[in-house]
Order: C-alpha cells, then sequence, then structure tokens
C-alpha cells in the first residue's frame, strides 16, 4: 500500500473515530437494560483484539526493551508489562473517582464537572494514542490496519456511551468535541512525528491496560445485567479473524 493512500485511508478512519465520538449519542436503539447485546458484542471485540494482537506484540517488543535498555529478557519483559499495568491502574483510578463522586452528591446537586473533565482528559490521552498508532503498528500490512481499525471503533462505542451515560450534557456539548479533536491531533502526530520502536511497545503496552480496563468496567457491574454470549460472540469472532489471516495470508 503506498504512503499517499494509506495516509489518505488512515484519515478516513480517524474521522470514522470522531463519528462515534460525535454521536455515540443519537444511538438510541444502545440505551436499554438488560445492555444492549451490541455494546456487549463490542466490547467482545476489543478485548479479543487485545489478547490475540496487543498482547503478542507486546512479546515481540521485548527484544527491542533489551537492546535499548540494557535489560536481560526477564527485566524487559517485566517493563513492558509493567506499562501496562500502568494504563488499567490510570483508568482504573479514573473510573474511582468518577463512581465516589456520584455517590457522594446528593440527587438534587448539580454533576461535579470538575471530575468528569478528569475522565474526558484521561480518555483524550487513550484516544490520541490510538489514533497516533493507525500510522504506525507493527503489523503494517492492509489486513493487520482493517483488524485494528474494526476493534477500535467497536471499543470507542462502548467507551463513549459509558462515559457519556455520567454527565450526557457536558458530553453533548464540549465533550464529545474534545475527544474528536484529540483523535485528529493524535492521528495527525502520527503523520509528522516518527518514534522509536521503544515507545511504541510502551504506547502498545499502555493502550492495552487501558483498554482491557475500560471494556471489563462496562461489562461486569452487576447493574449493567451484560450479556454473556453477545460478549462471548464478539471476542470469537474477532478471534477467528485473526486466525484466518495467520493461515491465508
Amino acid at each position: 500500500m503506498g504512503e499517499g493512500i494509506e495516509g489518505w485511508l488512515t484519515f478516513a478512519m480517524a474521522l470514522a473515530f470522531c463519528g462515534v465520538h460525535l454521536f455515540v449519542g443519537r444511538l438510541r436503539f444502545l440505551e436499554v437494560t438488560p445492555r444492549s447485546r451490541w455494546l456487549s458484542f463490542a466490547g467482545g471485540v476489543a478485548v479479543g483484539y487485545v489478547f490475540l494482537h496487543v498482547l503478542p506484540e507486546l512479546a515481540a517488543h521485548v527484544s527491542t526493551f533489551e537492546r535499548a535498555m540494557g535489560l536481560d529478557a526477564a527485566a524487559a519483559e517485566g517493563g513492558i508489562y509493567a506499562l501496562s499495568l500502568l494504563g488499567l491502574g490510570l483508568y482504573y483510578g479514573v473510573e474511582r473517582a468518577i463512581v465516589t463522586s456520584r455517590n457522594e452528591r446528593r440527587a438534587d446537586d448539580t454533576p461535579d464537572s470538575g471530575v468528569f473533565w478528569l475522565h474526558i482528559g484521561a480518555t483524550s490521552v487513550l484516544v490520541a494514542i490510538i489514533a497516533y498508532l493507525l500510522n504506525h503498528r507493527e503489523d503494517a500490512s492492509a489486513i493487520g490496519l482493517a483488524l485494528y481499525f474494526g476493534a477500535m471503533v467497536l471499543h470507542f462505542v462502548t467507551a463513549d456511551f459509558g462515559t457519556r451515560s455520567h454527565h450526557p450534557e457536558i458530553y453533548d456539548a464540549r465533550g464529545r468535541w474534545v475527544l474528536a479533536g484529540a483523535t485528529l491531533a493524535g492521528w495527525a502526530t502520527g503523520l509528522i512525528v516518527e518514534v522509536s520502536e521503544l515507545v511504541i511497545g510502551g504506547l502498545f503496552a499502555f493502550v492495552g491496560g487501558g483498554i482491557i480496563l475500560l471494556v471489563l468496567k462496562e461489562e461486569l457491574p452487576e447493574e449493567r445485567q451484560s450479556r454473556f454470549i453477545p460478549f462471548a460472540a464478539g471476542a470469537g469472532a474477532y478471534a477467528l479473524l485473526v486466525l484466518a489471516e495467520r493461515i491465508l495470508v
């Protein structure tokens, strides 16, 4: 795939990410209890991507960490997975702050916009990295790009729906525009800034931990009444696509 064509293609994908941020509030069919089967399916696909693409790619980056940092294999492996744990821990802390704020305020209180903007800020970092990686993936093939895009656009549906559910008025007025801007900024940075393999490995690790936390926090709480079969179907369907890619290509 030519560089110019790929640049336009990844730009179209970044715009699709922005479309999810901007218009997820119009997907009224997702606002049901028990949880929409489409949200559970999307969560399964995102988790499938982490385990079948991100984690294997992290293992491939261990040698890069060894060379760049002068570590032995065990220390390099521990370092890269620690970055994944950092991503999970950071986004867990943000989610706990939101839950605590919601539980502490009375029914007639106005929403805590400070906590909401903390959430939007942390999410903006994640979406910018995901958009940046459109132009800097370990798997540079067209199929690899398509699988990455499909998994991430479904992840954004799940994550944005959850973010909007906490403060829909603020999200619709300003939050969604911040996320769209962060997406385009991340994509544009990917075109003009090329970082080392060491940094790419670290970004993949951080993104993987964040996605695992954000998907599971949407699926696991009892009040969500999540659907296991669609979740498993999403993970299984993605696994079949990955296996087919590796067998046929």
